[in-house]
């Protein structure tokens, strides 16, 4: 199948980090037998409505749980570790479970400090109107600067780093996790060497993570569900900067997408609520809150400024029954030319999500 699923480990309201790391393990399993290719785990921290700050313990529990999926990070943040802990992490993984491992990497500390100068250089360009490229949505960007000024976030990147250390360039990082894993540096990493990783670079814009990801000839991973607006300059930069390589002789991109699906759009639109009140929480920089029940969605009293901000994410969700999410995926494939999908759902109750991911599976099998 050419859908593959990432989850966060929500920790639903109400609910309890325990309870999310056993609904994980859980869907890893019945994602299996639907017939989803990957399932990665991505790695958020300070946040308490996601319980994913530790993708390649969660790795081993899910890898563990499972015999046939590939299992995967989505991604490891490398500004917060260095390329030898990482390389011993997923090596001592793939001696358990070899041939099953993919190593997806961010550089999302590297991109945290360019928001920051960002911010600090004065005011951002005018944003771009919305546009529909060829049944696709492409929305104005979003401006982080703001968030990137916001105190909670500069004092939790001080606590992902040891005092006054500094992250070496991201290219340079991908160089020394693939010498390590080739055995070609000029120390060795036990366990790690020689280890049967899938090792993918993941990117949300045309910036340096698509092009380091292209001139490796490593395989690439865009964000249209984090990054929706930037989504074509991702794939197109990668694309253009692409050089054949032992792992790849043409580029190999997927993208990421959310979806909620039910039986009917009006059951998933409700599934779907509490979906803008939890991206709210992430985007005024407090870090994902318990993801809210329909109740406490309905509750909420929105400001102008509130929708402004989670508008993006909400229209560019895959929401409603089989057979509608199918259809605007296969455009989302279509318009990005993406070789997969990586979808993530998260709704309120468990067994929803599962339904959910079920429902997608069987109708894009379907033509």
């Amino acid at each position: 199948m050419t859908l593959s699923i990432l989850d966060l480990a929500p920790v639903v309201s109400g609910g309890t980090v325990a309870r999310a790391l056993r609904d994980t393990i859980d869907l890893a399993q019945r994602a299996e037998g639907f017939g989803y290719r990957r399932y990665w785990l991505a790695e958020h921290h300070f946040a308490p409505g996601v319980a994913s700050s530790a993708p390649a313990v969660l790795i081993a529990l899910v890898a563990a749980a499972t015999s046939t999926i590939r299992v995967g990070s989505g991604a490891v943040q490398l500004g917060h570790q260095t390329p030898l802990s990482v390389v011993e992490q997923f090596g001592l993984i793939d001696a358990l479970h070899p041939g099953r491992i993919d190593l997806g990497i961010g550089r999302s500390g590297q991109r945290r400090a360019e928001l920051t100068a960002e911010a600090s250089a004065g005011p951002p360009p005018e944003p771009r109107a919305a546009e529909v490229v060829d049944g696709l949505l492409i929305p104005p960007p979003f401006d982080y600067s703001r968030l990137a000024q916001h105190p909670h976030l500069a004092h939790a990147a001080t606590l992902l780093q040891q005092p006054g250390a500094r992250t070496p360039d991201f290219a340079g990082q991908i160089d020394d996790v693939l010498a390590f894993l080739a055995g070609t540096h000029e120390v060795r990493a036990v366990p790690g060497e020689g280890a049967d990783l899938e090792v993918w670079i993941l990117g949300s814009s045309g910036g340096q993570s698509a092009r380091v990801a292209g001139e490796r000839g490593l395989p690439f991973a865009a964000n249209y569900h984090v990054s929706p607006s930037s989504v074509l300059e991702a794939v197109t930069a990668y694309r253009e900067a692409f050089k054949p390589s032992a792992t790849l002789a043409e580029p190999y991109v997927m993208v990421s997408a959310d979806a909620v699906v039910a039986p009917d759009e009006g059951r998933a639109r409700e599934l779907a609520k509490g979906y803008d009140l939890w991206v709210r929480s992430i985007r005024t920089g407090a870090g994902a809150i318990p993801y809210p029940s329909a109740a406490e969605a309905d509750a909420h009293v929105w400001t102008d400024d509130d929708r402004a901000l989670v508008q993006d994410r909400l229209d560019t969700r895959f929401v409603g029954s089989p057979g509608q999410v199918a259809d605007g995926l296969r455009v989302l494939r279509r318009v990005t030319g993406a070789d997969e999908l990586l979808v993530t759902t998260i709704t309120h109750d468990h067994e929803d999500r599962v339904r959910s991911y079920e429902l997608l599976a069987d109708a894009w099998d379907r033509p």
